[in-house]
């Protein structure tokens, strides 16, 4: 560890005030938008896709920051806000509309309300207000929230309003996630909403990755050389396929040695030790892949993994017990969903990178658990594989990597 003059620029949602290697698609993302008085009828809505790590959320934070300062500077009504909301760790479209209208309410609650109800106190508040707004989306993946009903709203709101009002304040939209997650969200809305050609992002070239190390280092040490810090980490990043999160992750390890947490909505406090074998670990970080999977793909990756390193698979109650104890820690959610065996299926949702938990091996053959875990606690049947969807259309910027 060293000593941090600013350990908060280590945290995962600090947004940085130039994103390096990326002003070619944050300048592609604003074309789009077309701001302050578009050309376009709304709804106004753009994709930022890219795998984890090439800062899909940074580009459309930035992105959004740009537009509102050009709606500023046109004076086009009141001051213009952005509203950014992850939606990854969010349970359903019920947390996201609720994290939405908690944005501008802090106050509110969303338990006991439907979503329609809080998509019309959304909506309606938007339009009192009046403000141009640029609303932020990121974080999609694969078996995350339902976004559908969100978007649907903000594309038709005369809906939602009351008797005589019609229609909202400028309001620009952006998505940021896995290509094949925003693909699945524009098939689920129909023609009205276009997303796509995504404005794609190729993963960071070596060179990037240690700029990106080097700034963030500067920032957090305060100044001074960094040159001797970045690259092994650089080479470790390469070395684990990992993008700028996983730098990022190295370099907050390095220098403060334990997690730094902007908190979002929707995730606990982290830190709680958990006792957990390594391999359920690499079965859930193989299952899961940064977003969510089924229980049943979690223990068929468990079995396997204990098979090779040979040992035998955990009963199914035990595997169950562990993930309670991952829950109860703040590190993942258990959702249960229609379908699967039973008629349900359970999904288990990352609520921080694997690599960020702090965890103790389990002893093998250790005792059963004996934790009082409560209702809910008994093992799920497994889930079926999601199909393959078709890679939609994306705008990539030219690669310069090479230089």
């Amino acid at each position: 560890m060293q000593p941090s003059s600013h350990p908060e620029v280590l945290a995962n949602d600090w947004l940085p005030p130039v994103a390096l290697g990326r002003s070619a698609e944050i300048a592609e993302v604003v074309r789009r938008l077309d701001p302050p008085r578009p050309a376009a009828p709304p709804p106004w809505v753009v994709g930022v896709t890219g795998p984890r790590g090439s800062g899909t959320s940074t580009v459309a934070r930035i992105a959004a920051r740009e537009v509102a300062d050009l709606v500023r500077v046109a004076g086009v009504g009141p001051s213009p806000r952005v509203l950014a909301c992850r939606t990854g760790p969010l349970r359903g479209t019920h947390g996201v509309a609720s994290a939405l209208l908690r944005r501008l309410d802090d106050g509110f609650d969303g338990r006991g309300f439907p979503v329609t109800e809080i998509l019309a106190g959304l909506l309606r508040r938007l339009r009192r207000e009046g403000r141009p707004t640029v609303l932020v989306l990121d974080d999609v993946g694969v078996g995350g929230p339902d976004l559908g009903p969100v978007l649907r709203a903000l594309g038709d709101p005369d809906r939602f309003l009351p008797e005589g009002e019609y229609g909202l304040p400028p309001l620009w939209v952006l998505l940021a996630g896995t290509e094949e997650a925003l693909g699945s969200v524009e098939r689920s809305l129909g023609a009205r909403f276009a997303l796509a050609p995504f404005v794609a992002l190729r993963p960071y070239s070596d060179r990037q990755l240690e700029a990106i190390l080097r700034d963030r280092a500067e920032r957090a040490l305060g100044g001074g050389p960094t040159g001797e810090l970045a690259r092994p980490l650089l080479e470790r990043t390469v070395a684990d396929g990992g993008g700028a999160t996983r730098a990022i992750d190295l370099l907050r390890r390095r220098i403060v040695g334990a997690p730094v947490r902007t908190p979002y909505l929707g995730a606990r406090p982290f830190g709680v030790r958990v006792t957990v074998e390594p391999h359920v670990l690499r079965a859930i970080d193989e299952a899961v892949q940064g977003r969510s999977a089924p229980v049943g793909e979690v223990r068929r990756r468990e079995a396997a993994l204990a098979r090779a390193d040979g040992g035998r698979p955990l009963p199914a109650t035990t595997l169950w017990r562990r993930i309670v104890q991952l829950e109860r820690a703040g590190y993942v959610r258990r959702e249960i969903r229609p379908g699967g065996t039973g008629g349900t299926r359970s999904i288990v949702r990352l609520l921080a990178p694997i690599d960020e938990w702090v965890t103790v091996p389990a002893r093998p053959g250790s005792p059963r658990d004996d934790e009082r875990l409560g209702p809910g606690a008994a093992p799920d049947p497994a889930a079926a594989e999601a199909g393959a969807v078709p890679p939609p259309a994306v705008w990539s910027a030219p690669d310069d990597r090479a230089g």
